[in-house]
């Protein structure tokens, strides 16, 4: 039995990006950056106007009132032909080209129209109102690096630099094993004697996706070896990550391990200290990761929030420390001295700090509606107060 911080460096160490792909800009949400991105044109692409009003020049200016003939119109996308006559103005519009020879764009507002011409009373300010070019960025630029999460700020960005496409890494694809005889699938086990809902795979399936898997396939399996050595030669080819939930204990059913033996498995922990979760396990066949959570549904959420999170993050690219990121917080309550395993008491996120949940049974379900946090204790820490500070982590 390892403890929790080897655990987390052994899956540090296979959380590698499985490949790269290029799609488009418009597939591109929340996917993680493989090359960066460059700037393939300058933004703005020419002196444009900040604002509605009239360009003129300064010298223009220099005796007030100045009395300007409109010259023409400059629209973004089409700006006024020709440059700038003197004692004259150009009507402008938002984003506009700015016309040769303009020094200076004077807003609308006090802009007099008199005929033909834009009667200007008092001097407009220092402010210019003009956006040069490239004064965003310029062609060339890098813009975004390799490894950044692309939202929607930075799908903006890499528009703008005018890339229809980008090179991500490749969302990598998981199957999920639940075990167990008596699970059955959501909305039949109370036509089913002595049988329960399978749950978990459902979370797990929701957990990866917003660490960045995709989620293939989930199958459950009977407590048959046979059935399930089969199956799991099946998933290996076609997985670049599978999750086993159960049968990780040492009960006579338990086959989670026994099913990947004869694929050349090797074990990378097969127990870490912590509570919930001690029977977690890691592991690869034919080289491909495999990761065994509890059965239990609590103890697999927080394992799965603690190991399989940051795994699959580095599967898609990203850091896989992105997924494990505490923070101090305020004690909403008391806790007892902790035991001689790390724990992860479930708690709620309130205003004033972390307020443990009253329900820490492995087994729960309606605690995890309320759950938002992980307390994080150390091994051998002594009891905790209220007001005293804490280490969690979302949940």
């Amino acid at each position: 039995m390892i403890s929790f911080d080897e655990a987390v460096m052994l899956v540090r160490e296979i959380a590698k990006p499985v490949g790269e792909e290029r799609l488009p800009i418009a597939a591109a949400h929340r996917r993680i950056l493989a090359h960066p991105v460059l700037a393939r044109v300058n933004s703005p692409p020419s002196d444009v106007s900040a604002m509605d009003g009239y360009a003129v020049r300064d010298d223009d200016l220099s005796s007030l009132p100045a009395r300007l003939r409109i010259a023409g119109k400059s629209f973004a996308g089409a700006g006024f032909s020709g440059s700038l006559p003197p004692d004259c103005a150009v009507r402008i519009f938002t984003g506009a080209p700015v016309p040769p020879g303009a020094d200076r764009v004077v807003i609308q507002e006090v802009v007099r129209i008199e005929d033909d011409y834009a009667v200007i009373d008092v001097h407009p300010g220092p402010s210019t109102h003009i956006r040069s070019r490239g004064s965003d960025f310029e062609k060339g630029t890098r813009l975004l690096e390799p490894g950044t999460c692309l939202g929607y700020r930075q799908l903006v960005a890499a528009a703008g630099a005018d890339l229809k496409e980008l090179t991500a890494f490749r969302r990598p694809l998981i199957v999920i094993l639940g075990t167990g005889d008596e699970l059955v699938e959501p909305g039949t086990a109370a036509e089913t004697p002595g049988s329960i809902p399978e749950s978990v795979s459902f979370g797990v399936a929701a957990l990866v996706e917003d660490w960045g898997g995709t989620t293939v396939e989930r199958i459950r399996l009977p407590d048959d070896l046979n059935s399930m050595k089969r199956v799991a030669r099946e998933v290996l080819q076609r997985a670049d990550l599978v999750v086993v939930t159960g049968g990780a204990s040492v009960g006579e059913k338990d086959f989670a391990k026994a099913m990947f033996e004869e694929e050349s498995l090797e074990l990378l922990f097969t127990k870490v200290a912590i509570k919930p979760g001690k029977p977690v396990w890691l592991g690869k066949a034919r080289e491909t990761p495999i990761m065994g959570l509890p059965g239990n549904p609590t103890s697999a959420l927080v394992t799965a929030r603690l190991l399989l999170a940051p795994l699959v993050a580095g599967l898609a690219g990203s850091d896989p420390s992105r997924g494990l990121h505490w923070r101090s917080a305020t004690l909403r309550g008391s806790l007892a001295a902790c035991g001689n395993r790390e724990t992860f008491v479930r708690a709620r996120d309130v205003v004033i700090g972390a307020e443990p949940l009253s329900n820490q049974d492995s087994s729960a379900q309606r605690m995890l509606v309320e759950a938002s946090l992980l307390i994080r204790r150390r091994a051998g820490e002594p009891e905790l107060n209220e007001g005293d500070t804490v280490e969690v982590i979302d949940f």
